[in-house]
This record gives C-alpha cells, sequence and structure tokens, in this order.
C-alpha cells in the first residue's frame, strides 16, 4: 500500500465501553461513595448520639480532609503491584481489590466498635476507612483512563462511575441512618460493608490480565494473604503517625476547636507552587534527572515538564472550574435553613429530587463530550452549573414553597452532574498514561483546594 493510499484510510474509531465496562464502573463509583459518609456525616451523628462532646467531634472532622492528600501516596499505585492479585488480575485491579478489602476491614472494625468507648479506636478505622476508600477511587481512575483513554470513550464510563457514585451517597446518607434507627449502628456499618464489596467477587471472575498463568484460586488465596499483611502494616503506621500528630498538635497548642482546616489545605498546595516556580529548572532536566525518575515526585514533575508555563494555567483553570458546585455545596443548606424551611423538607428534596436531578446531568454531561469539542463541552457546563448555583439566589427572593426548593435543588444538582461529568473527562485527557494513577490524583486534590479553603472560610464567617 502506497503512503497516499494508506493515508487515505480513515482512522479506526476507537471502541466504546461496552454494557459489562459500564457495569463494573457503576459498581465501582457505588462503592466508592458508600464509605464516604460513613466516616463523614454518619459518623458525627454516631458520636453524637454516644453523647461525644462536641469539641471532640472536631478532631473527627479533620478525617475527612484525608483525600486531599491523596497525591502523596497515588505515585506507589503507579509504581508497586499489589503481591497475588496483581499477578493475576494486573495492576490497576489488584490496588481495586486491596483497596475493597480494606474498606470491609475498616467497616466491620467500626461496627465492632459500634459503641464508641474508645474513641481513639473509633478514630483510628475512621482514618483507614478514609484512606481504603481514596485508594479504590485513585485505582478506579487509573484503571478507566488506561482502558478508555479518548473524549468519546471517556464520556459514557464517567456518566456510568458518576452514577454509581452519586447513588451511593444518596443510599448511605439516608440508608444507613434508617438501618441505625431500626437496627443500631453495627447493623449500618455491616451492611454498608457488604453493599460496597460487590465489586470484589465481579473482579475476582473477570478474565487475567494479559493472559496471565496460574490458577485463579491460588492468585486469590495469595492476594488475600498478601493483602493481610498489608493491611496490618497500613494499620500499625496508621496508628503510629496520628498518635505522633496528635501528640505534636497538642504540644503546639491545637486543640479540637481550632480550625486548621486552611492550614492544612494550604500546605498541601505547598509542593505544587514550588513546582511551578521551579519551572525553568524543570523544563532543562533531563529524562535521566532524580526528579524526573522519582517515585515520589517523578510523576508531578512530569506534569509541569510537559505543559511548561502552561501548568500554571492549567491549575489556576481546574481550581475556579468548580469553586461555584463546591461553595454552593457547604454554604446553601445554612442559607436554606435560614429561610425558613425545616429539616425534613431540605431532606426530601435531597433525596429523589437531587438524585434524579443529578443522575440526568451526568447523563447528558457524558453524552456532550462525544459530541461536541472539549472546549465546547467545558463552557456549556459552567453556564449550566452556574445557573444551578444562581437557583439559589432566586430561591432567597421567594416565600417558603417546597415545590420552589425542589426546583432550586435540581436546577443545583443537574448543573453539578453535567459540569461534574465534563469535567471529570477533561482531567482524564490531561494526564500523561505513564502516571494517570498519580497526577489525575494531583489534578482532581488541586482543584477543590481552593474552594474548599473558601467555603471554610464562608462556614467561619456565617458561625
Amino acid at each position: 500500500m502506497t503512503a497516499s493510499a494508506a493515508a487515505a484510510v480513515p482512522p479506526v474509531p476507537a471502541p466504546h465501553p461496552g454494557r459489562d465496562a459500564m457495569l463494573v464502573y457503576g459498581l465501582l463509583g457505588f462503592a466508592a461513595g458508600l464509605p464516604f459518609y460513613m466516616f463523614s456525616t454518619v459518623l458525627v451523628l454516631r458520636l453524637q448520639a454516644h453523647g461525644v462532646a462536641l469539641t471532640v467531634l472536631g478532631f473527627f472532622a479533620w478525617v475527612q480532609l484525608l483525600p486531599t492528600l491523596k497525591f502523596v501516596w497515588a505515585p506507589l499505585l503507579d509504581r508497586y503491584d499489589v503481591p497475588g492479585f496483581s499477578r493475576f488480575w494486573g495492576k490497576r485491579r489488584g490496588w481495586i481489590m486491596l483497596a475493597q478489602l480494606g474498606i470491609v476491614t475498616a467497616m466491620v472494625a467500626m461496627a465492632w466498635t459500634s459503641d464508641d468507648a474508645s474513641l481513639p479506636l473509633t478514630a483510628l478505622f475512621a482514618v483507614l476507612l478514609a484512606f481504603w476508600t481514596t485508594t479504590l477511587e485513585v485505582a478506579a481512575d487509573a484503571w478507566r483512563i488506561e482502558l478508555f483513554p479518548t473524549q468519546d470513550q471517556q464520556g459514557p464510563i464517567v456518566a456510568a462511575n458518576l452514577w454509581g457514585y452519586r447513588t451511593a451517597m444518596v443510599a448511605a446518607g439516608s440508608g444507613a441512618l434508617l438501618l441505625a434507627d431500626t437496627g443500631g449502628w453495627a447493623v449500618a456499618y455491616l451492611l454498608i460493608a457488604v453493599a460496597a464489596f460487590l465489586p470484589f467477587p465481579i473482579l475476582v471472575a473477570m478474565k487475567p490480565e494479559g493472559g496471565a498463568g496460574g490458577g485463579r484460586m491460588v492468585a486469590l488465596a495469595a492476594g488475600v494473604a498478601g493483602g493481610a499483611v498489608i493491611l496490618a502494616i497500613a494499620c500499625a503506621v496508621t496508628a503510629i503517625v496520628g498518635y505522633a500528630l496528635l501528640s505534636i498538635a497538642a504540644g503546639i497548642g491545637i486543640d479540637a476547636g481550632s480550625n486548621v482546616t486552611p492550614w492544612v489545605l494550604g500546605l498541601c498546595m505547598v509542593p505544587f507552587l514550588a513546582m511551578a516556580a521551579a519551572l525553568p529548572w524543570i523544563r532543562r532536566a533531563p529524562p535521566t534527572a532524580p526528579i524526573r525518575t522519582s517515585t515520589a515526585i517523578g510523576p508531578y514533575v512530569d506534569f509541569f515538564w510537559r505543559y511548561g508555563y502552561g501548568a500554571i494555567l492549567l491549575m489556576v483553570f481546574v481550581s475556579l472550574y468548580r469553586m461555584g458546585d463546591v461553595l454552593a455545596l457547604n454554604l446553601s443548606k445554612p442559607m436554606i435553613k435560614e429561610l425558613g424551611y425545616s429539616l425534613s423538607q431540605i431532606g426530601r428534596a435531597d433525596g429523589v429530587v437531587a438524585l434524579a436531578a443529578s443522575m440526568v446531568g451526568v447523563g447528558l454531561g457524558g453524552w456532550m463530550v462525544t459530541r461536541r469539542p472539549m472546549a465546547w463541552a467545558l463552557a456549556v457546563g459552567a453556564v449550566v452549573a452556574g445557573i444551578g448555583n444562581f437557583g439559589f439566589v432566586w430561591l432567597a427572593h421567594r416565600q417558603v414553597n417546597e415545590a420552589m426548593l425542589y426546583v432550586a435543588t435540581g436546577l443545583d444538582q443537574f448543573g453539578n452532574g453535567f459540569a461534574g461529568a465534563v469535567f471529570v473527562v477533561y482531567l482524564s485527557l490531561l494526564v500523561n498514561p505513564r502516571y494517570p494513577g498519580a497526577q489525575y490524583a494531583f489534578l482532581t486534590g488541586f482543584a477543590f483546594l481552593l474552594p474548599r479553603m473558601l467555603a471554610g472560610a464562608g462556614d467561619r464567617w456565617s458561625g
């Protein structure tokens, strides 16, 4: 075939995710979304039910900061395999399976300590649950980017993942409380743990990675045994680090009433701002330079090396794009309550109405990126999200009316879901396929640093 004839042959379109892939990623989103409330909102309500002082609850709120720090250990998921699991199912599935074992173990432990008689133990298992939940998200995102690298492929798979995640948030937020009310906190944590474990047997039944040899059951047994060792090490390290950090905090006068969120999030920004300042040096670094080959910082240096000074503009853009949604998420509920709406009315709006609107928004956002250029989809997403945020301004100038609350909540969640789906695909396309876990963790973590700092400051000001 001549060069001209070859050039005339149209490229083969990339295959779109099939039904099986959509199902798996819907379940992975569900498995990642379920534990989130179990170490945040549900845990706080559980502690309050057991008479834990408000000042002590401040310490437990720090657990929710852990996902912001995922860039610290995300490079390990790109660099290392999980013994047993990864040999048969591959690196990404190996880490997902290990993370699921960690989530189940942590939630069973939280059920075992459901009387909260020992708050240090409760805190330890809550941190472990947050750590393994975040690890699952990092591994699943990396696998998604590797399997479906193009914009057309990312749209439907991101939609499936977000559908599962948002469904799980509603299920955990309301379902766990209903279970606790009828059967107790231990039952709630155990049943949520079972639901979060659903993807594990499906992953076990999947084909091996690259025709790996050896028996499936042998690999499973080796993975469970190796995983038990890793989980024990992670538990010991978490306990030691947690004790050291609390000792240091007590030594410098930080207590449960201190608002450390801006300081922690500010410290998270330091290494990336330092790399931005070191751009001229990074751009001159050869491929064999230690900073480019380092397991710990190499993936992040690579991002700045590839995009140059454009990396700074990208960081500014990703930190601003979802700011309105984050601020609305943190500040809208107190505002709605002050307008005169009851907790029951807010709860009903946040249930079926919010979930349905969000699901439609996610689906349309995922469809949009398969039909339009990314810049166009991002612009539409920003407009739709802005209209959704403006719905609360409109609500503030109306008399209390539950139907109007449904409209405002629906607009907000539709815009949130639409912009969220587009944004996830956009960030996925920015990463280097060599470091999908680390670079996506960096981008998603950095994207919410500034909004979370402002939201935290807004909470303080409104108080």
